[in-house]
C-alpha cells in the first residue's frame, strides 16, 4: 500500500513538473528515494536475502543524499 501510494506520488509531481516546467526536481527524488527504499524492506522482508535487497537500499541512500544536495542548492 505504501509503495502504490509513494509510485502515485512520484508520478504526479513528476508530471506537473514536466507540463508547468516548474522546479520540483528535488520533491520528486526525495520521494523516489523513499519508493526504493520501502521496495529494498520489501524485498528483504519476503525472505529473499539476495543483492538487489541491499542494492535497493544503498541505491535509496544514495538518491536521498542527492536530493538533499538538491535542497541545499535552492
Amino acid at each position: 500500500m505504501v509503495r502504490v501510494i509513494l509510485a502515485i506520488v512520484v508520478i504526479v509531481i513528476s508530471s506537473y513538473s514536466l507540463i508547468t516546467e516548474a522546479e520540483l526536481m528535488p520533491y520528486y527524488m526525495l520521494f523516489l528515494g523513499a519508493l526504493i527504499l520501502v521496495t529494498g524492506f520489501a524485498e528483504l522482508q519476503k525472505d529473499r536475502k539476495g543483492f538487489w535487497g541491499y542494492m535497493n537500499i544503498v541505491i535509496s541512500l544514495f538518491v536521498f543524499f542527492v536530493s538533499i544536495q538538491g535542497f541545499l542548492m535552492n
